[in-house]
């Protein structure tokens, strides 16, 4: 049981301005193990055709705005202090963001979904479905099986793949830059590959074979970000396309897994507590599917198979998090599921791969990465603790069932591969050139009392010669909700942050999963406060500890985790200078009592329901950013906006914008002449995707945001940005 990627691979020396999409939906973020089991993800040379072009729409609501992009200080008649440097550092960075605006694209690498099948690589190349011989698959020899440009899309990408089991026929998602909804299209391949059909507004999909060899597509239709139904097709000469399943309950949403070994297609129906698996027999897909456990409100379950037996992870029982159990396929109900492995207190289940004789779990315990491999013929267990400086897992394709690969990447530090050899029971990584960033730098965990005595991981990176770290910027992140981890992938520019001198600090607080459910469960509903409470404390201890000055400090996060920025900007502003937010979520009140809005019904179990709960109500008034708005002094904040993103509605966050605005202004009037007023920038980019992770644009805005407001020289951060951008 694959979970979909969230971290995706990057290339040390390049920077991604098109395909490499985030998929995760922080926003909405369902379980982890709930996620869409896409293809595994793999670089790849990308030669740009006009599809690439970008053509900017601005929605009627931007136009409205007095400024797209403003700056409270514009609105403020009163003398501002000139920084000396900032003229100097202006001109850095416009002859940077110049070269990156004109920068030709063919000079990036992109990121491309891919699968092997049979012989075959298929994956996109250009603005084409391809497939190649699988020893030819990095060369240029390749067959064209589909010009995305036919569905004639503005900048399409592929982003999964699946092939049928006797390779008549390919499956691709396609999608575009400017919105979550994406095309299906299936392809017959012969010696002339034609498009046999097309399905819109697909979220996942597998495909089976019946007992007349007849392949058949599974695949769940999206409807305004929700996922009820699953319909069936089949192609050729018994051609027909029938609904399979509707979910009635508006909270749940539906997905499709292929387990590991191809015997079974489960259809998985869950919200964010709560969860039921049907078996579709993957050789007899017409007949009515199996009921593996009805749903029990507040139990989770996700289902592998191997050997005529299921194995199950889930939380059912004492304590309530994460367990391994399994019983036999044709005896699935809850009652004849027997206890096969427990995690540890305070574990994060992250992954679970099912191979012949083994079982493999990727955790994360004490914030610190494992890998634990059962044998599954004697039970025996094997727990490997992985290299103190991995903070994520990128699951790699394992078609090979000797052998695990996986990469292991960190905020600062590209994916770097490990492969566990069954026959070996040995751990081996990629030998080759060392990343210097290893000898250069040095990752800290360490843990901070909150309110209420509960210790707060974080992980703190810096360079290793740095002096008088409390004279150095402090760049904090946080997320905390739907119990998701805080996103450490690799990122360039956080490794040139780091490498100019700046601290970066994680704070994994309740609401977030590193701790596993029961951390989730403490900082969701009534507990979100503990959240807050948290980041609070995590602050203070790095001040507390050395670890930079609230003058020097900032903040970021994106989606969701503008709750804990927003709210902790209204409660404690001194103990930062600036703060940047990517679609954050900042009206939380006004958004959960609008029914109409597509996901309010699966957010009740994060937020509660104000709408029909006063307790509920009265308790989100406490935190909500938006509400609790005060004049006051505030730190400078640069907000990025989507102008059509369905998650966090562009509403809100102008709302937000300009009551915080008007309260600064009234804060202003009550101060002296030489009053620095805050700079409050809201960035309304066009499209509809929830979070553009890879920006130029947006990268470069925010790191100039972020030096300007801590008025440090920005000349050499730009100029090792280009090593990793590539001009």
């Amino acid at each position: 049981m694959q979970q979909k990627s969230k971290l995706f691979l990057q290339a040390l020396k390049y920077s991604i301005p098109h395909l490499g999409k985030c998929m995760q939906k922080q926003h909405v973020n369902h379980c982890n193990f709930a996620d869409h089991y896409y293809s595994r993800i793999k670089l790849k040379k990308y030669h740009p055709t006009k599809c690439l072009q970008n053509k900017p729409r601005i929605s009627e609501l931007a136009r409205n705005i007095p400024s797209r992009n403003f700056s409270c200080k514009e609105f403020l008649p009163i003398k501002q202090e000139n920084k000396k440097s900032l003229s100097e550092n202006m001109d850095a960075f416009e002859k940077v963001r110049t070269k990156l605006e004109t920068q030709p694209q063919e000079e990036y690498e992109i990121i491309n979904a891919e699968i092997k099948h049979g012989g075959f690589v298929y994956y996109q190349e250009g603005c084409c479905l391809v497939r190649s011989k699988d020893e030819e698959a990095d060369n240029d020899n390749y067959e064209v099986l589909f010009n995305l440009e036919e569905l004639k899309l503005e900048q399409p990408f592929i982003d999964c793949i699946r092939v049928a089991p006797d390779e008549k026929y390919v499956a691709a998602k396609i999608r575009t830059e400017d919105s979550e909804a994406s095309t299906c299209v299936v392809v017959k391949l012969s010696d002339q590959p034609v498009m046999e059909a097309s399905f819109p507004n697909v979220s996942s999909f597998e495909w089976v074979k019946d007992e007349e060899d007849e392949d058949v597509l599974f695949y769940t239709f999206q409807r305004n970000l929700r996922c009820h139904d699953v319909y069936r097709a089949t192609f050729g000469d018994n051609r027909r396309n029938e609904r399979f399943y509707t979910e009635k309950d508006p909270s749940f949403f539906v997905f499709l897994y292929l387990t590991k070994d191809s015997r079974f297609l489960t259809m998985n129906i869950m919200n964010k507590t709560t969860s039921e698996v049907w078996l579709i027999d993957g050789m007899s897909p017409w007949d009515p599917p199996v009921l593996i456990q009805k749903r029990i409100h507040g139990v989770l379950y996700y289902v592998e198979h191997r050997d005529d037996e299921l194995y199950i992870l889930t939380n059912v029982g004492e304590p309530t998090e994460f367990k391994l159990m399994r019983t036999a396929a044709d005896t699935p109900a809850i009652m004849n599921w027997d206890l096969f492995f427990t995690m540890k207190r305070n574990t994060k289940v992250v992954d679970l791969d099912m191979f012949k004789d083994h079982c493999v779990l990727f955790l994360k315990h004490s914030n610190l990465l494992y890998v634990n491999v059962i044998g599954l013929a004697d039970d025996s267990v094997q727990s490997l603790k992985l290299p103190p400086w991995a903070c994520g897992f990128i699951m790699d394709t394992n078609s090979d069932p000797k052998n695990c690969p996986f990469q292991l990447c960190s905020p600062i530090r590209p994916p770097k591969y490990y492969t566990y050899k069954f026959s070996e029971g040995k751990l081996f990584e990629e030998t080759g050139h060392e990343d210097p960033i290893t000898k250069t730098s040095r990752v800290l965990r360490i843990e901070a009392k909150s309110k209420d005595g509960k210790l707060v991981p974080m992980t703190i990176f810096h360079k290793m010669d740095s002096e008088d770290l409390q004279k150095k910027p402090l760049l904090v992140h946080v997320y905390g909700a739907y119990g998701m981890d805080l996103k450490m992938n690799f990122r360039p520019e956080r490794r040139v942050l780091v490498d100019d001198g700046w601290i970066l600090a994680y704070c994994h607080v309740r609401g977030g999963g590193e701790l596993g459910l029961q951390w989730h469960a403490d900082g969701r509903l009534t507990k979100k406060l503990n959240g807050l409470a948290d980041l609070e404390a995590c602050i203070k201890t790095l001040h507390g500890q050395g670890f930079s000055q609230p003058s020097l400090t900032t903040l970021t996060a994106f989606s969701a985790g503008g709750v804990l920025v927003g709210a902790l900007c209204n409660s404690n502003p001194e103990l930062l200078r600036a703060v940047t937010l990517e679609a954050p979520f900042l009206d939380v009140l006004n958004t959960m009592m609008d029914t109409t809005l597509p996901l309010t019904l699966e957010e009740l179990e994060e937020w509660g329901n104000p709408s029909s709960d006063e307790k509920h109500k009265n308790y989100i008034k406490r935190y909500c950013p938006y509400q609790n708005i005060k004049p006051k002094h505030f730190p400078s904040i640069h907000i990025t906006a989507y102008e059509n993103d369905e998650r966090v509605p562009l509403k809100g966050i102008v709302n937000y914008t300009e009551k915080l605005k008007e309260a600064i202004v009234e804060h202003a009037k009550g101060t002296g002449e030489g009053y620095q007023a805050p700079n409050i920038i809201l960035d309304i980019q066009p499209g509809g995707n929830h979070v553009i992770e890879d920006s130029h644009k947006k990268i470069t805005a925010q790191i100039k945001f972020l030096y300007e407001e801590l008025g440090l020289d920005s000349t050499s951060v730009f100029e090792n940005l280009k090593k990793y951008l590539k001009f």
